[in-house]
């Protein structure tokens, strides 16, 4: 399944096609996409596929296609404070994009049948905590991961806000999976070969919404005849006080840093600050990439459409004369010299506004054309520099000792 936008280039790129086509709608989702980049949970050898718009398996590793992810994360509506569940949770890079958006007071919870694509979530889940710069600019609900069938959720278990089930779901388990929800919750699974929503609006009362067309591989049946052996889910963890403490001061140096955009911060969402460390941008390279992103890829337009302004005024080469007299041509050339500035004044300002727009598409271009030199001749690939890590640099700033500093990082690598 997938298939649906274009390849991209880089992790950006991918996102701006997916808005392009409508599967990304709001801001939320896109900064949880753009924060975690899609290749990373690839194994080595299968990264030059990672931005492509398909899904991907190798053994028991698999990833659905970007265009599946963004309609699920779009039909949960997620926000801060919600409980979560995953049901095959694979990877965990699901797991991790909900939990930049649930926060710290969030649940983030995940089942999956096979051992060994756990341990591969944890292994991709600590290197996000350790390495990317994505994790100090938002506030993170770290998912927990278990062993187990998903038809195997023991009857007692908790309810959750959202629910997500990345199998294929029978007519017969509709029910089954209903009851893991709370009232007002939302579970989003393949149901039927048809992407589902179904909302709890009530005790007994249920909102159904068809979203697209899957094809997702059936849910595992549990090999066990009659009662069937339940397994727990991950436990509430109440935090400790230290715990708690590290997270307030990291909240606080983050909420009253200035990224630069003069905008004053929302403290009330785990994403209020994600726009000013992101450098007043959603791309994690700063306005003016993703600005060239966009003029590139409507330069053709704009340049046809500036043409189409002059020539409509009359401006264009002088038609060639046959005969020899170059003297004349000479004589009339700096006769209508001088009209012809008058009508070139005249042509700009009709097309004043189509013509600033790809003045500005030709600077970027001639800027991207001295990187592209400056590349041969170094032979070095040249790409902006991403913002700096203001978190970090504050808590590296305060007056403490060395290893409370670690602690407030996370114990994080540079």
């Amino acid at each position: 399944m997938g298939g649906a936008v274009s390849a991209g280039e880089d992790n950006d790129d991918l996102i701006d096609n997916l808005k392009e086509a409508y599967y990304i709608r709001s801001d939320l989702v896109e900064r949880a996409f753009r924060a975690i980049d899609r290749a990373d949970y690839y194994l080595q050898d299968y990264r030059d596929n990672a931005y492509k718009d398909l899904a991907w398996r190798h053994g028991n590793i698999h990833l659905s296609a970007p265009c599946i992810y963004s309609e699920v994360m779009e039909a949960l509506d997620l926000h801060p404070g919600l409980s979560f569940l995953n049901m095959g949770s694979g990877t965990g890079y699901l797991s991790t994009m909900v939990g930049l958006i649930l926060g710290p007071a969030g649940v983030n919870h995940g089942i999956e049948l096979h051992a060994d694509v756990i341990e591969y979530a944890n292994q991709k889940l600590d290197c996000f905590i350790k390495t990317n710069d994505s994790f100090d600019k938002f506030e993170f609900c770290e998912p927990s991961f278990v062993v187990g069938n998903c038809l195997e959720i023991p009857p007692e278990s908790r309810q959750y806000d959202r629910v997500y089930c990345g199998a294929g779901v029978q007519k017969e388990h509709e029910e089954y999976m209903k009851k893991l929800l709370k009232l007002g919750g939302i579970l989003v699974m393949p149901l039927e070969e048809k992407l589902t929503k179904i909302s709890r609006t009530g005790p007994n009362s249920w909102e159904t919404k068809k979203i697209i067309s899957v094809s997702f591989a059936p849910l595992v049946q549990p090999k066990h005849s009659g009662n069937a052996p339940s397994f727990p889910l991950p436990n509430y963890e109440v935090r400790s006080l230290q715990e708690l403490a590290r997270l307030c001061i990291r909240h606080v140096l983050r909420v009253t840093t200035d990224g630069g955009d003069g905008q004053s911060r929302d403290r009330g969402s785990s994403f209020s600050v994600g726009r000013g460390l992101a450098v007043a941008g959603l791309h994690k390279y700063g306005p003016r990439f993703k600005r060239r992103r966009i003029h590139r890829r409507h330069c053709n337009a704009l340049i046809l459409a500036t043409r189409q302004v002059v020539a409509s005024s009359g401006i264009g080469p002088a038609p060639s004369d046959s005969n020899n007299y170059r003297g004349e041509q000479v004589e009339d050339e700096e006769a209508g010299e001088g009209e012809e500035r008058r009508q070139m004044r005249g042509s700009r300002k009709a097309g004043r506004g189509t013509v600033a727009v790809e003045d500005e598409t030709l600077e970027d271009e001639l800027v991207e054309d001295e990187e592209q030199e400056e590349e041969k001749e170094t032979g070095e690939l040249l790409r902006p520099q991403p913002a700096p890590n203001v978190l970090r640099q504050r808590i590296l700033g305060l007056p403490l000792p060395e290893p409370l500093k670690m602690y407030l990082l996370f114990y994080r690598e540079k």
